[in-house]
């Protein structure tokens, strides 16, 4: 019944008698049709926000969440791997700490796609869907942000320090659906978020004055023209008077509000200061935050760059992960790290790793997402999924389920047509509480 409503949806009846045919009553087709509308609303989840962590460039699995000790040193590579408190789970050597919260986070071996492009790979990664020349899809965070717009004064989504590619962006949605950039790293001296504060010699009340005259501008335009562009500028500007005038809004950016001690504790270094900034954030209430940190596109000596690049990663992501849970807010905030793709099975002539999509590690840990599990494994060496293929539709649809929103819902993009938030993808019950 469920796959004749999800066809219906696309297609309709093209006659009424259309009913008679499948056995159905006029009554079962109001009723088939309030069930698929039903479907299609969403209702706030078990997680309340998302934290996007993403390592640009293809970070490899087998020098972080998937060692392989016992394989040939060609494949195995250059690097150690040792305990969690996991038993049985083995990391890469420079995640100790990452090892130690190993019980609170689901890391998956088995992500699995065919885009073995920097530009393809990150746009699955980002939307949930391969690259099309035919439409530009909308990022997570701009689904989100169309879904269930701001809270608390807050921008829905947010991307630190800025949007850090086109995939990250509203896609065929308005572009008021964008994310809201700091514009700057909070892990810099003399940090301040872009446009958050009132211009020198302007006080509050000729603020509140410029906003009247400019709201009398844009009544007017409003009665002539109607666009996209218009529609987006008029969001962009309440969002914007909502920072400015928000007490509550200042604070959640005012990574200084932070003790040394905890700065210390996440790494006062960009991966630390950007995870902060993220919890901070959280906490206030965006609903979608997206970091970066580091290149990992590591053709060239993967153990160098692991050593420079790995530490401070695993001081960030650890702190974060036990912060999250000490706060009360691990359940509600659902973190993923994720990455364009994995890297070559072998060593290669310059004792780095090339491209490859087959097979790649995320983890995932809270909002809903079962701790200390690992999903799906690669083969013996890391070369391709071995159980449980994990596809990016099945992923998003997952994230999507644990914040409430209906993968299965259609937006609306140009031409008036339908096109589902994630085509095909389904719940991996293996992942979620």
């Amino acid at each position: 019944m469920s796959n004749l409503r999800a066809d219906w949806g696309r297609r309709g009846f093209l006659t009424v008698g259309a009913l008679g045919g499948l056995g159905l009553s006029l009554g079962d087709y109001f009723r088939l049709k309030q069930a698929q509308a039903d479907e299609g609303t969403n209702r706030e989840g078990v997680a309340k926000s998302v934290i996007y962590i993403y390592l640009p460039g293809g970070m490899a699995h087998q020098e972080t969440f998937d060692p392989k000790p016992f394989a040939p040193v060609e494949y195995r590579g250059p690097l150690a791997s040792i305990d969690t408190n996991v038993p049985g789970v083995r990391f890469g050597q420079y995640l100790p700490q990452t090892a130690q919260i190993a019980d609170k986070i689901a890391v998956c071996r088995s992500m699995t796609h065919g885009e073995a492009a920097h530009e393809r790979g990150t746009h699955n990664m980002f939307t949930g869907y391969k690259p099309s020349p035919a439409l530009q899809y909308p990022s997570f965070g701009s689904v989100i942000s169309h879904e269930f717009g701001p809270r608390e004064s807050l921008p829905p989504y947010v991307c630190i320090p800025n949007q850090p590619n086109e995939f990250a962006g509203s896609g065929y949605l308005s572009s008021a659906y964008s994310a809201f950039s700091l514009g700057s790293d909070p892990a810099q001296g003399g940090f301040k978020v872009r446009d958050l504060n009132l211009p020198n010699g302007i006080d509050a009340a000729r603020f509140d004055k410029r906003r009247t005259m400019l709201d009398i501008v844009n009544d007017h335009f409003r009665a002539t023209e109607s666009s996209d562009s218009l529609d987006a500028l008029d969001t962009f500007y309440e969002r914007a008077y909502s920072l400015i005038s928000s007490q509550k809004a200042q604070e959640a950016f005012d990574i200084n509000k932070e003790s040394d001690e905890m700065k210390d504790r996440y790494g006062k270094n960009q991966a630390g200061m950007r995870m902060l900034m993220a919890r901070r954030l959280v906490e206030a209430g965006v609903r979608f935050v997206t970091l970066t940190y580091g290149g990992w596109d590591h053709h060239d000596n993967i153990q160098a760059n692991m050593q420079r690049q790995l530490p401070a990663f695993d001081q960030g992501f650890a702190a974060l992960i036990r912060d999250l849970d000490e706060r009360g807010l691990l359940d509600s905030t659902l973190v993923c790290v994720g990455t364009e793709f994995g890297r070559t099975p072998k060593i290669n002539g310059t004792a780095g790793r090339d491209h490859w999509p087959k097979v790649f590690s995320v983890v995932m840990a809270g909002g809903g997402i079962k701790r200390g599990i690992v999903h799906g494994s690669s083969n013996a060496t890391a070369s391709e999924p071995e159980d449980d293929p994990l596809t990016i539709e099945d992923w998003a649809t997952t994230i999507y389920d644990r914040l409430g929103i209906n993968a299965r819902k259609e937006l609306m993009a140009p031409g008036d047509r339908p096109i589902e938030i994630v085509d095909g993808g389904k719940v991996l019950n293996q992942l979620i509480v």
